[in-house]
């Protein structure tokens, strides 16, 4: 199977059903190309169109976009046009990292003025640093250690950095807000364990919203006291981004107007289809001036 679910590109060709587009078009293809008819689209969750996690396509049950050509099922519903004024490689951060880093955000229901805390800022992190802060974030508590990501944290509004290596994340922040906590936590990234970190430091009322794909352990740890003993108010909510023209052209509008700037995540650019490989490598290994590889490949 061909891996990938990040692209951007240009039609080669259109089924008849297809209205919208035509050859030449230049287009935008999110992660999660959901099937729009579907019962569960019609529910409010398109992601999970025929099941759990369904939504997403592309190298999970269908060929991905690593290829010279890849098929995209519902056209009119799942590709947006591209403008002129977004590059190849702003464009491919509308693909995963901005409506994933947004959705946590959308999960943990941030309000105007609350205190909020990321966890992890890789590119999936600071996109939920940078929605935070358009949401009306007050204070925005980003935990990472690498530089160059933590400048652009604060870049997008991140307003104090928690680095873990400098000792524990709860007691950081717990200090930082006089004991108080925090009103939302976004999971950007961790482990199992991350879980109970995030509730520590939530004040009863708050809310998780977790985009973090937890690939290890077969539970998640709660702490039973902290929450409440289940009757704290703290609400949990893990989900896959949505997909879908009308998300894909709603955040091209932003990027439009100058609301945000996804291409400050791009650190590696590499040119030709032979160098996917070793920009999917650069991703395995990540070293520390790594956020975000894009690969350009020319039409022939």
């Amino acid at each position: 199977m061909i891996l990938g679910h990040e692209a951007v590109g240009i039609v080669e060709a259109v089924g008849e059903l297809v209205k919208d587009f035509k050859p030449g078009d230049r287009v935008v293809v999110p992660a999660i190309t959901p099937d729009w008819n579907s019962l569960e689209a019609q529910g409010g969750y398109s992601m999970h169109s025929g099941g759990m996690l369904s939504g997403w396509k592309f190298s999970n049950f269908k060929d991905g976009v690593f290829g010279e050509f890849f098929h995209v099922n519902d056209a009119d519903g799942n590709m947006a046009h591209l403008p002129d004024c977004i590059d190849d490689a702003t464009g491919v951060m509308l693909c995963d990292m901005m409506p994933t880093g947004f959705h946590g955000v959308e999960l943990a229901d941030v309000q105007f003025g609350d205190k909020v805390l990321v966890v992890g800022i890789g590119p999936v992190g600071l996109m939920a640093v940078a929605g935070a802060a358009l949401r009306g974030a007050s204070e925005i508590y980003a935990v990472g250690s690498r530089p160059n990501c933590i400048e652009i944290a604060k870049e997008y509004g991140a307003t104090h950095i928690i680095n873990y290596r400098n000792g524990s994340i709860e007691e950081q922040v717990m200090e930082l807000t006089n004991g108080k906590g925090v009103d939302k936590v976004i999971i950007a990234g961790g482990d199992v364990d991350t879980f109970e970190t995030a509730i520590n430091v939530l004040k009863p009322g708050g809310k998780i919203g977790n985009v973090n794909y937890i690939g290890e352990g077969d539970y998640i740890k709660i702490p039973r006291a902290q929450w409440g003993c289940g009757m704290g108010h703290k609400q949990i909510a893990g989900g896959l981004m949505p997909g879908g023209r009308l998300r894909m052209e709603k955040l091209i509008s932003l990027i439009e107007t100058g609301r945000i700037d996804p291409s400050k995540l791009i650190t590696h650019r590499f040119e030709g289809f032979d160098k996917v490989e070793e920009a999917l490598l650069m991703m395995k290994d990540k070293p520390k001036d790594l956020i975000k590889p894009v690969v350009i490949i020319k039409e022939i």
